[in-house]
This record gives structure tokens, sequence and C-alpha cells, in this order.
């Protein structure tokens, strides 16, 4: 979710630097439209996935709530749109790059029913805003401050982790298929954005210039697992 929605000034191009203070002092075009290319096409597969989603809700309110969500992601992907514009990158190109790894991720974990859809808004999207909250810490502002504004904040993750407790206290079985799914969601989401990090050349600079090293992406993996499991627990879903 996005927070307001003021212009944002463009960054001028100079040369790559060294990090300091776990971020870059300065960078290129290349690697910032990089990330933002990956956020937009987040964002716009987001508010697509969330407006089919809503139709699995059990009543309106639930519908109504994630609906609401959906025109956040929009409002979300307009901001970056318009950033990339004043970077003079198109925002399809930037986005081209991404689509067909995230469109295969959804569609090979397109939910059944309505726990599965926030069982994936709750474990899929916190491992997204993870990886891309980890790599934004390599940008400088005002770049940084954008991606961060429109990670989806704290609403969401209570809405759905609230979704799925509620399921497994009424029924505890639930548990063991939500887990499953749980688990196969990380793994695909994992391997994404694994060969994501490792195939573009812009997510690779930042990640090396964020943790100062070449073992950045193994790293980075290691802390989204550890940052998963934690999530899981809070739910009573197990890894």
């Amino acid at each position: 979710m996005s927070g307001s929605s003021e212009t944002v000034p463009p960054v001028p191009v100079v040369p790559v630097s060294c990090p300091v203070s776990g971020s870059v002092t300065g960078l290129t075009v290349a690697p910032v439209a990089d990330l933002l290319g990956l956020v937009a096409y987040g964002e716009l597969a987001a508010f697509d996935r969330m407006a089919a989603d809503a139709r699995l809700a059990p009543d309106l309110r639930r519908r109504a709530m994630l609906s609401e969500m959906a025109a956040l992601e929009m409002a979300s992907y307009r901001r970056i749109a318009d950033r990339l514009t004043e970077l003079g990158v198109a925002p399809g190109d930037a986005m081209a790059a991404y689509a067909a790894a995230l469109q295969g991720y959804h569609d090979s974990t397109e939910p059944r029913d309505w726990l599965e859809a926030v069982t994936k808004a709750y474990v899929g999207d916190a491992i997204a805003d993870d990886f891309l909250r980890e790599i934004a810490a390599a940008l400088r502002e005002p770049d940084r401050r954008l991606v961060l504004e429109v990670l989806h904040d704290s609403r969401y993750d209570e809405f759905a982790g609230a979704e799925i407790r509620a399921a497994i206290a009424a029924d505890p079985k639930v548990a063991n298929r939500l887990s499953m799914w749980a688990r196969r969601l990380v793994g695909e989401g994992l391997s994404q954005a694994g060969r994501l990090a490792g195939e573009r050349v812009g997510l690779t600079a930042l990640i090396t210039a964020r943790t100062g090293d070449d073992v950045g992406v193994s790293g980075l993996l290691r802390r989204l697992t550890a940052a998963h499991t934690a999530r899981m627990a809070a739910v009573g879903l197990n890894n």
C-alpha cells in the first residue's frame, strides 16, 4: 500500500561509488530503473490478483476490503510509473524483463478458495515485500523512500493474518492444508527471488552494494527464509 502521492524529484545521473553505511552514494539510472521496474510490475500484478481474489470472499465485507487493497495497488503502480517516466525510462520497458517470471509465479500458485487467497497474500506478498525492502536499502533518496512507501502496510498483514488465525481456530485441521500451501508459496517465491537477483545485473549491483560483498544474494535468501519462518509461526502455520 502506498503513502502520500507527493511528486518525487528526479535523481541526477552520477557514477556508481562504494557503499556507505549500507547504501549507495551514487547510482546510474539503470540499477534504479531495474528495481523500479520490478516494483511496478509487482504492483500491477497485485492489482489484477486482488481484484480476482475478491470474488472468492465469503461475504461483502471481506470482498470490499480486498477490493480496496486492489485500488491501492494501482495507485502505487502509478507512483512508480511516474517516477520511471521522470528518469526517462518507459514503464513498459522497465517492467518487461519481469513479466514472464512473475506471471509464472502467479500462474503456478493460483488459489482455489478464500483461505488460499489470504494465505498467498500473507506469505507470498510478505516475501516479495521483504525482498524489495532489502534491495531498496541500497538506494538513496528519494527513490528509497518511494519504494518503501508503496510496500504493503501493517493493515494488510493484520487482515490476512487474522483470517488465517480465525480459520484455524474454527477448524484446527485447516492448519495442515494451509501450511502445505504456504510451503509451496515460499518455495516458488524464493526460487523466483533468487533467479531475479542473480539474472538482473542492476538488482545484483544493488544487493552487492547493500551488503558490501559478493555473497549478497545467498545472504539475502537466508534472511528472507528466517523472516518467513517467524511469520508462519505467528499465525499458527508449520514450516
